[in-house]
């Protein structure tokens, strides 16, 4: 499996050790910045990363900013993505087996590494579940074809 992640300014801390638990877990993945702590655009950031995930040359993408909600929003602009904004264990292992959320939006003044840490894992191993979820999962792509 092949991530992408990224973040802004407010994300870079979170990201890092983000980065530090895909390594420890064995995750290939591409690092789209920043690589300081200057002020920048979340939507810029999460561009690549939602474009990279919606071509198909990377399975999932993780988006870090202050609170999440910025870069949740712009990824999901991006025709094919289904990015949930999660901050607790719960919800990441719904995502995934309900939603087949291929992106994790996270905010890194909301919640801490360690809690970051379970939800990323639990999300990256959950698998979708399928079965009556996938009429669902048509009917968000059908909403999209709408645009």
């Amino acid at each position: 499996m092949k991530i992408a992640i990224s973040s802004d300014h407010g994300g870079n801390n979170l990201r890092k050790e983000i980065m530090a638990l895909l390594d420890e877990l064995g995750f290939s993945y591409e690092d789209f910045g920043p690589q300081d702590d200057s002020s920048v655009d979340y939507p810029d950031y999460a561009k690549p990363v939602s474009e990279g995930v919606a071509s198909g040359n990377f399975d999932k993408g993780i988006l870090i900013c202050g609170t999440g909600i910025g870069m949740s929003i712009a990824a999901n602009k991006v025709k094919g993505i289904r990015c949930a904004l999660v901050h607790d264990v719960f919800s990441a292992k719904a995502t995934r087996c309900h939603n087949d959320s291929n992106i994790i939006a996270m905010g890194e003044r909301v919640i801490g590494p360690g809690l970051a840490r379970e939800i990323v894992a639990t999300w990256l191993q959950t698998d979708f579940e399928g079965g009556r979820h996938e009429r669902r999962i048509e009917k968000i792509t059908a909403l999209e074809e709408q645009k």
